[in-house]
């Protein structure tokens, strides 16, 4: 069963663990029934391609793999530092806000 994850797509994220460690990056997909990330630039990986129309030469290419949600935190907009969310009521709807700052996300 897939839950409600903290992050989102387009959310800016800091890596809290793993080797790419303490690197921001800008979160471009979600995958939410294996609760995994891609961030733009990070956990680059290297596949072997086939030639196509779409890359006539083939060979090797490397593109961003995934990252499990546990291991990104929201970055704050104003302070610029990780931080959890949390959800509050504003005018009748629910609105992500960060813990540390009070800042809408």
């Amino acid at each position: 069963m897939s839950q409600k994850l903290h992050v989102k797509k387009g959310d800016t994220v800091v890596v809290i663990s793993g080797k790419e460690k303490g690197k921001q990056g800008e979160i471009i997909a979600v995958d939410i029934k294996k609760e995994r990330v891609t961030v733009k630039g990070l956990n680059l990986v290297k596949r072997h391609t086939k030639p196509s129309q779409a890359n006539p030469q083939g060979g090797i290419i490397e593109k961003e793999g995934t990252i499990h949600v546990s291991n990104v935190m929201v970055l704050d907009p104003e302070q610029k530092v990780p931080t959890r969310t949390k959800k509050v009521e504003g005018n009748g709807s629910l609105v992500r806000v960060a813990v540390k700052s009070g800042a809408k996300l």
